[in-house]
């Protein structure tokens, strides 16, 4: 038994590379996925290229700014542990207003620390990537039976709740996420904040929506984690405390 163990933690470390190398031929088993590849491939490994990044050696993190319709697209070599941002789309549309979902059926953008947690490449807005909405600081800050759920970063320039960002640029950011998933990173941070929470945004932000105390603490918490990622450049630590509340661990 001795001489098997090792032999078992080696074969299950080599199944989960061959899991992650096999992600990008099981997504080109897609007619949308084929043809992003023919149109966009080109174009990321350039924008890879010029941040001296290689197709098959970088992870990605992604920071969304909802008052500025804005998704940034960060990377970094895969041993590296700083992201620097490579890219910016701009978000075509948006529902709802400033502050987190709370429930099914607000309209709601989410707002916080997520993840990608799905590949679609079968959507019926062209491509999609699901994040992992509600996630435990959301369950423990709403009261609500029915969260709801289904979030995504998609085509087209319609949604609910979502981030569409047209059927063009979807293909970029699709293929930037199945790489790095194909290169063995299994969680691709999303980071969603109200607006781009420098301090004075942030103070100008918290007067216009002073009579919102809730609101207010709830992105006093948010702009920890903002101010962290902004310095380090690293991915972030979180947990969650009894309220709901993102607790940020130094660790790195």
């Amino acid at each position: 038994m001795k001489k098997t163990i090792p032999i078992l933690v080696f074969a299950a470390s080599m199944l989960s590379v061959t899991a992650h190398a096999d992600f990008l031929a099981e997504q080109r088993k897609f007619e949308r996925v084929r043809a992003a590849v023919t149109d966009n491939q080109q174009v990321i490994e350039k924008k890879l290229q010029e941040n001296h990044l290689a197709i098959d050696d970088f992870h990605l993190l992604m920071v969304a700014y909802k008052d500025d319709d804005r998704l940034d697209i960060y990377a970094k070599k895969k041993q590296e542990t700083m992201y620097r941002k490579i890219q910016s789309y701009e978000i075509c549309s948006r529902s709802g207003r400033l502050g987190p979902k709370r429930k099914q059926g607000d309209g709601q953008v989410p707002e916080g620390f997520y993840h990608i947690d799905r590949f679609n490449p079968s959507s019926n807005f062209h491509l999609s990537l699901g994040i992992n909405y509600p996630n435990l600081a959301d369950k423990r800050s709403s009261k609500a039976k029915n969260l709801g759920g289904d979030i995504f970063i998609h085509g087209s320039c319609v949604t609910i709740g979502c981030l569409p960002m047209t059927d063009k640029y979807i293909k970029e950011i699709y293929l930037f996420a199945v790489h790095a998933r194909n290169n063995g990173q299994s969680k691709i941070p999303v980071y969603i904040f109200p607006f781009q929470m420098t301090d004075e945004k942030f103070a100008i932000y918290t007067v216009r929506y002073k009579a919102n105390e809730e609101l207010v603490g709830f992105w006093s918490n948010l702009k920890v984690g903002y101010d962290q990622f902004m310095k380090d450049k690293k991915a972030l630590h979180v947990s969650v405390n009894e309220s709901g509340n993102y607790i940020y661990e130094s660790k790195q």
